[in-house]
């Protein structure tokens, strides 16, 4: 079977999830007006909609949907078809009510919600496999469809399930993983605390326990989990793939949903697609939202990849939902694009006047066609129409951030030296300043060829196996730049201390070990000397986190001023082979990861673009031209030069530098440049 196509041929993805099902008929009509006004070229369908296919078990009735295909086809509108296995009707759960998902602390979780049933419950998989061929066989030749669409959202809200089905299914995962109850003890270090198994039944899962529960057992669940997650999709796809030959995805939602091992899921889909909704409390979120776009590129293995869904303008889930201002959704859409994305999709079509999702934000929005955020739907689908010779265009970054799913579980389990240790507070603040430099960032896991990078971080590698740890030495010693941060190397797979110590594997990288970690006190900050080039030359502020370090033969850059390990190294740099490797052993803000970052960036030869604060600059590179996309987040206006060529938003041609106006975008056609946005 050839490989499946992209859904939209030489065209950007762009549309939304459409639920007609929650209005009367004679509304579809105008809604493929309207979305032939908006550009709309692809809607996905049927996400939540079981119910109403398999109206009894194993009684179907595709009359609505059928009706509704052919409306969208005639109106050159495709398809995204959903498998609606997120939520089981009523007669399922009926059915089978030990299919629940059962919650750490024992809570049966009911009905009326959304959310799936637990994924290790074989009637669930039967079920679901069920919906899914029916739909594959009915409509796998329909001409509207063009891609097929897996449940939706994996791990949100549910994930993690204690029920005794989970934990059965747990003790059969544990013997294909472990082999033998004396290799499980060794691994999860039972000796402590009494916890040794003699027989298989005798283990559950980490339920809620007099105080914390193994930690190695807890990792062990969470791979379990998303394991079993994983293992309802592939049964889905290749349920689809028996009948149709389009494209098959399921939405990610990237940083925001950390049950899930991104790069692995990956692998098992046709097209990567992401869902993406802005924190409203981070007053920065459009880092936030050009981390998280950096990150789908980067499982996509660098192809391009479609942003599944975001929000017109407020969600409705969050503690206050700021709504978007004039512009910033065109800013977030085309962000995206910038990072790799040749589909732009929403949460949803039309707002819904009923239910828990009434007050979330839509294409069309409750004030109709007269509104700001309409006719801003209306620009989008123009812009990104203009775009559309970006399609298949890649994105090339010399700066690479480490990533791995099962060291952030780690992490986040109970009785770390501190509470405020925290991955995804790092991850953010290296990419934070990184994305302040102008430089493009793709993240990597720590096992995979980083060749290519001139510079790898690594914010958060609390579990860094062996292996990983030699092929960043390796990475070192053939001329790369690594920058490793505090309370990294601690553990290996099984969340056990390594052989000699905290960051001993990679002690010949960066030729530094630590003796003992001296997490500092609530609201407690310190000071650190710069000195590089053996004088003082700046104070860097710091806090929640000081080693005593063992400096084995690296050079000390930068001191403690005070603290519990005054006078003592706080950043080093040592060369190993032809490379370097940094180590910054505190939690320094954004402004004094300038200079380390600086100097890091020197060894591994890379410039910074020095652009004006809160401006973006990010180049596409295709087969004969390069799309350099800056977007100004700032209410001023700016000048930036980005070549020759031509603005493709204005249809306009453009020498030297160019301005870019308060909030705007500008997406610059011009000469084919080879190599990455860090390169001098």
């Amino acid at each position: 079977m050839p490989f499946p196509s992209w859904p939209t041929n030489d065209a950007i993805c762009f549309g939304g999830d459409y639920n007609p099902e929650q209005w009367p008929r004679e509304v579809w009509d105008e809604d493929v007006v309207l979305m032939r006004e908006a550009g709309v070229n692809l809607v996905s369908v049927g996400i939540f909609s079981w119910a109403l296919i398999e109206v009894a078990e194993g009684v179907f009735d595709f009359s609505w949907l059928d009706d509704l295909l052919d409306l969208l086809h005639h109106n050159g509108i495709a398809v995204d078809l959903g498998t609606p296995t997120a939520s089981p009707p009523a007669w399922f759960f009926s059915a089978y009510p030990h299919a629940r998902v059962v919650a750490k602390d024992g809570t049966v979780l009911g009905f009326g919600s959304r959310g799936m049933a637990s994924p290790s419950s074989p009637e669930y998989r039967a079920a679901a496999v069920r919906v899914a061929s029916e739909l594959a066989r009915r409509y796998a030749q329909h001409p509207a469809v063009v891609m097929w669409h897996v449940h939706n959202e994996y791990g949100a809200p549910v994930g993690e399930d204690y029920s005794e089905t989970a934990v059965a299914a747990f003790r059969v995962w544990l013997q294909e993983r472990h082999g033998s109850l004396e290799a499980l003890n060794a691994a999860w270090g039972t000796a402590f605390w009494g916890q040794w198994y003699t027989q298989w039944d005798h283990i559950g899962a980490p339920h809620a326990t007099p105080t914390v529960a193994n930690p190695a057992q807890k990792l062990d669940f969470a791979r379990f989990t998303d394991h079993q997650l994983r293992a309802c999709f592939v049964a889905e796809r290749d349920a689809i793939r028996a009948h149709a030959e389009q494209p098959i995805t399921t939405n990610f939602m990237a940083n925001e949903c950390p049950g899930t091992d991104l790069f692995a899921w990956a692998r098992e889909v046709d097209i990567v697609s992401n869902d993406h909704y802005l924190t409203a409390a981070d007053e920065r979120n459009h880092v936030g939202l050009a981390l998280a776009a950096d990150l789908t590129r980067s499982v996509a293995g660098g192809a391009p990849w479609i942003l599944l869904e975001h929000s017109t303008s407020a969600v409705n889930w969050q503690a206050r939902n700021v709504a978007k201002r004039p512009g910033e959704m065109g800013r977030n859409s085309l962000s995206h694009v910038a990072r790799g994305a040749d589909g732009i999709m929403f949460f949803q079509w039309r707002a819904s006047r009923s239910g828990a999702e009434k007050f979330h934000s839509a294409m069309l929005p409750h004030a109709g066609t007269s509104s700001r955020v309409w006719r801003e739907v209306v620009q989008l689908g123009q812009d990104l129409a203009a775009l559309a010779p970006m399609r298949e265009s890649r994105v090339e970054a010399d700066v690479a951030i480490l990533w791995d799913a099962e060291s952030f579980w780690a992490q986040d389990l109970e009785w770390r030296p501190s509470v405020d240790a925290q991955h995804k507070e790092r991850v953010r603040a290296y990419y934070e300043r990184l994305w302040r430099d102008g430089l493009t960032v793709d993240f990597a896991q720590p096992s995979q060829d980083l060749s290519r990078y001139r510079l790898v971080v690594a914010p958060a590698s609390y579990l860094l196996r062996a292996q990983d740890a030699a092929h960043l030495t390796r990475y070192v010693e053939a001329g790369g730049t690594l920058v490793v941060s505090y309370f990294s190397a601690v553990v290996d797979e099984h969340d056990a201390v390594h052989p000699g110590g905290f960051l001993s594997p990679l002690r010949d990288a960066l030729g530094v070990t630590v003796e003992e970690f001296l997490p500092l006190r609530a609201g407690q900050s310190t000071q650190v000397s710069w000195h590089p080039d053996g004088e003082p030359a700046a104070l860097l502020t710091a806090d929640v986190w000081q080693d005593d370090l063992v400096v084995h033969d690296a050079q000390v850059v930068g001191t403690y001023v005070d603290g519990p390990a005054a006078g003592r190294p706080a950043v080093t740099r040592h060369t190993h082979g032809a490379g370097s490797g940094w180590y910054v052993s505190t939690r320094l803000d954004i402004d004094g990861l300038a200079p380390v970052m600086a100097a890091a960036y020197t060894d591994a030869g890379i410039t910074p673009r020095g652009l004006p604060l809160d401006v973006e600059v990010v180049t596409r590179h295709g087969a004969d031209v390069d799309f350099v996309v800056a977007i100004n987040h700032t209410a001023e206006d700016v000048k930036v030069d980005l070549g020759d060529g031509h603005e493709l938003l204005r249809d306009a041609p453009v020498a030297g530098a160019m301005s870019i106006s308060a909030g705007s975008v500008a997406v610059l056609r011009t000469a084919r440049h080879h190599g990455g946005d860090g390169r001098p």
